[in-house]
Formats: structure tokens, sequence, C-alpha cells
């Protein structure tokens, strides 16, 4: 289900992904384009673009826990992301919690950095989410706001677990983010 995010998940989404069209080949060397091979614009992908689920759930010592999310073209069509995906927290009746997210690595894996990922149909990219889960001012958290970089709206999918303070650390978007061993 796409749904509209709050005011703070928007205004974040706009802030990561205002680069609406990516030139194709967009930071590699080229010749000076003629109109046969003109770079053609890349629309962003939206949130309808995309199915968003868990690919990997990650569990680890030290309370730590995450996944990776993936963020699969449905569209038919060759789309773009940018950016780190906006993230919120929801109880079991669908009503938000307070959330802090925090952009860059995570116990799980090296920031990729804030580069375009060109998806054609089909592809997915990767982000890397962890939280830690000791309890420490908890929020039970049964489903997971995300909102693709650029996007106004979110998908919701399942999370079941608690999260420390609402505090939780997610990657840039890439077409894979290595998890550490």
């Amino acid at each position: 289900m796409i749904r509209p995010t709050t005011a703070v998940l928007v205004s974040t989404a706009a802030a990561i992904g205002t680069a609406l069209a990516v030139p194709a080949g967009a930071g590699a060397a080229q010749a000076a384009p003629t109109e046969a091979s003109a770079p053609r614009a890349v629309a962003t992908c939206g949130t309808a673009d995309l199915r968003i689920s868990f690919r990997d759930r990650l569990g680890g010592g030290m309370n730590h826990a995450g996944g990776t999310l993936e963020l699969r073209n449905t569209s038919g069509r060759l789309c773009a992301l940018r950016g780190y995906p906006g993230l919120g927290l929801e109880n079991a009746r669908h009503a938000p919690l307070p959330t802090r997210t925090v952009w860059g690595s995570t116990w799980y894996a090296d920031d990729p950095g804030n580069k375009v990922v060109r998806l054609r149909a089909g592809e997915a990219a990767q982000a890397n989410v962890a939280w830690t889960h000791s309890g420490t001012k908890a929020r039970h958290a049964e489903y997971l706001r995300v909102t693709p970089p650029g996007a106004t709206t979110y998908r919701t999918i399942a999370l079941g677990d608690i999260v420390d303070h609402g505090e939780l650390h997610v990657t840039a978007v890439a077409h894979k983010v290595p998890v550490r061993d």
C-alpha cells in the first residue's frame, strides 16, 4: 500500500533526491554528444515503481538487528534512485511512532555514498538498515515505513521488533550494499 508521508518525511525525501532527471551515463567520460547519441533523461523511481521488502534480516551480537532493504523496479522502464531512504516506525495499528533516522554506515555495512543508481526493469537497489533492540526506551514497531529517495509517498513493510529510542541507521541506496562478515 502506498501512503503519503508526514511533513518530516516529505521534506527529508525532497532534500535527498531533488534531481528528478539523471542523464544516462552520468559520471562517465564521454565525447561530446551528437544528436543521435545525446543522453536521455532518466526519471526518478517513484514509490509506485518499486516493490520494497527486506531481502535479508540480520542478527548479531550486542543486541543489534537489521536488514537489507531491496527496492525492485517493477515499472517496466528505466528509472533512477539517489540518496537515502526515508524511514519511519509504526505500531500494530499503523500509527506512527517517534523515529530518528541516521544516514551513513551501519553496524553491518559501510555507506556506499550518495550516488545515482540506475535500475532497468526488474533490477533492484539495496540499502542496509540497522538498530539495537535491548529494550532501552524501546519502541515496539510492527511495521517500517520506507520512502524511496526523491519520493513523497511510502510503502509499509513488516518489521516486528523493538527499536531502542526509535533510532534507525541506514546507508544510501546502491546496486549492492555488501554486509560485513
